[in-house]
């Protein structure tokens, strides 16, 4: 059971520690000196509040959250505040004027370290930069984020919004970004990224969904990839993909401690998932069977189907240009669509459970927050049947006692 930390003493100068500010949980208001306060919140949010008097008018400054500011720097800036308000100055509209004089650039990676916390990984947190580099900080970045008009915005993305139409929605959806971060501080009151909606002419969508087998082709691909001269280890792990619905590069992936080889359970960690989320996925018995294969190649350690380079997994376009050769056009994430267009159409699987099996995260978040179950049992008696009918395609549709 967690102890609550002490509560610091309310009179104190610097009352409050590093230890406190990071353990409390309580919702309240904590004193520390010079006005400033912890506030936390019944949600647990917690951020710095300095009440002051300015101008024989007393005022309450927000200071940001405790994860952006420490407590030394909120001590720190609370300190020269309350000097600034001493000597008739004011706090608050210093601020503003600081603030309001950032570039469109400076505000723009001001937001960026905002937001870098809270991206899956360095690959987004660095495409968000990396656009604005390219397409905005040339036309605009030297701008104050105040002054930038709808003008602006339209100079940035007319030259690519059809050349480049998904590069263009991306740079569109950063500037307005950045420009409802200055809204949100008052330094504008619009946001000229989506006020220029009415200009830009309408995408003609030209999306592909990724190329998909014919569940009832799946046996003869399968007959065609064991009569291959590819690697063992990459037929393996194409079979194993398209038993267990898989995405590429979760089989790619995978390593052998992740199998529970005596209970036919394969707990994928939540680095290897989209959802970012733990995963289990029953074993049919051709899947155990293709573990047993690939145990049998290696050491049973590291990855369980590793590429030609050691300690490094097969590579995703080795797994696409089997598949070419074995003269099938179709992409290796197409087999989940194989998978899933076969339990509507030869199954009685419920939505839900096929969408377990895919491992997809449902969106709807009132329906999420009673989505408990992970459907294994289901899910185990379903994989059986797919497993069956990749090795003997059959037109009947399959009941299942789910």
């Amino acid at each position: 059971m967690a102890i609550e930390p002490k509560i610091p003493n309310k009179r104190a100068e610097k009352a409050l520690s590093a230890a406190f500010v990071r353990t409390v949980s309580k919702s309240g208001k904590y004193t520390d000196g010079h006005g400033l306060f912890l506030k936390v919140d019944t949600s647990g949010a917690k951020r710095w509040v300095q009440r002051i008097i300015i101008r024989g008018k007393r005022t309450e400054i927000g200071m940001g959250s405790t994860s952006l500011v420490s407590l030394a720097e909120a001590r720190e800036r609370a300190l020269e505040n309350r000097k600034l308000a001493r000597a008739g100055g004011d706090p608050l509209q210093a601020k503003r004027t600081a603030q309001a004089l950032l570039s469109f650039e400076d505000a723009a990676r001001k937001v960026h370290k905002i937001h870098e916390p809270t991206w899956r990984n360095k690959k987004h947190a660095a495409q968000f930069l990396s656009t604005l580099e390219t397409y905005t900080f040339p036309r605009i970045g030297k701008l104050k984020v105040s002054e930038v008009t709808t003008a602006d915005v339209l100079a940035v993305l007319q030259p690519i919004w059809l050349e480049k139409p998904e590069t263009a929605r991306r740079v569109r959806q950063r500037i307005g970004t950045v420009m409802k971060w200055a809204v949100a501080n008052g330094w504008r009151t619009d946001n000229p990224a989506e006020a220029i909606s009415q200009a830009l002419p309408k995408h003609i969508d030209t999306q592909q969904h990724r190329k998909s087998l014919h569940y009832d082709k799946v046996p003869e691909f399968l007959d065609a990839l064991k009569a291959s001269n590819a690697g063992t280890a990459t037929k393996l792990a194409l079979e194993m993909v398209i038993l267990t619905a898989s995405r590429s590069s979760e089989v790619r992936k995978a390593d052998w401690s992740e199998f529970d080889l005596e209970q036919g359970i394969w707990t994928r960690p939540a680095l290897h998932m989209k959802s970012k989320k733990e995963h289990r996925v029953p074993l049919s018995p051709r899947a155990m069977e293709i573990l047993e294969e690939a145990q049998a190649l290696g050491t049973g350690e590291g990855f369980a189907f590793p590429g030609t380079k050691i300690g490094k997994p097969l590579s995703d376009m080795t797994l696409l240009k089997l598949t070419k050769a074995l003269g099938y056009d179709v992409d290796v994430h197409g087999f989940r669509t194989s998978f899933k267009t076969w339990t509507q159409e030869r199954t009685n699987t419920p939505r839900e459970v096929a969408e377990a099996a895919l491992a997809h995260v449902v969106k709807n978040k009132a329906e999420a927050a009673y989505a408990r179950s992970d459907f294994f049992e289901k899910r185990s008696k379903l994989m059986e049947v797919w497993a069956s009918h990749c090795q003997l395609a059959s037109s009947k549709i399959v009941r299942l006692a789910l």
